[in-house]
């Protein structure tokens, strides 16, 4: 079975359909709130969605890599990283679901 990707039109749509927005005004909303998102995250800040997840930026050090084909080491730069923790309700609604 072959799956599909949601898109962010996708999602303008759902919000337009949900809220009673037109096309136009959903694109914009939702494209607000992922701006927000991303800026809070550029920030260092990170981001809690009660009953979605969280959004944490990390700190990642330098470290010696290895390139698997060469074995040749190579530094990796430190930087930052966002990794998201799904909360419990979410991961219920998921796994509640039938394949």
């Amino acid at each position: 079975m072959a799956r599909r990707n949601v898109t962010r039109a996708d999602l303008a749509v759902a919000v337009a359909q949900a809220v009673g927005l037109s096309k136009h005004e959903a694109i914009t909303l939702s494209e607000q709130v992922l701006t927000e998102i991303c800026d809070t995250l550029e920030r260092g800040e990170n981001v809690k969605l009660s009953g979605f997840g969280n959004f944490v930026v990390r700190e990642k050090r330098e470290r010696v890599g290895r390139n698997p084909k060469t074995g040749v080491e190579v530094p990796i730069e430190p930087r930052r990283v966002v990794s998201f923790t799904p909360s419990n309700k979410l991961k219920d609604h998921v796994n509640s679901s039938t394949l």
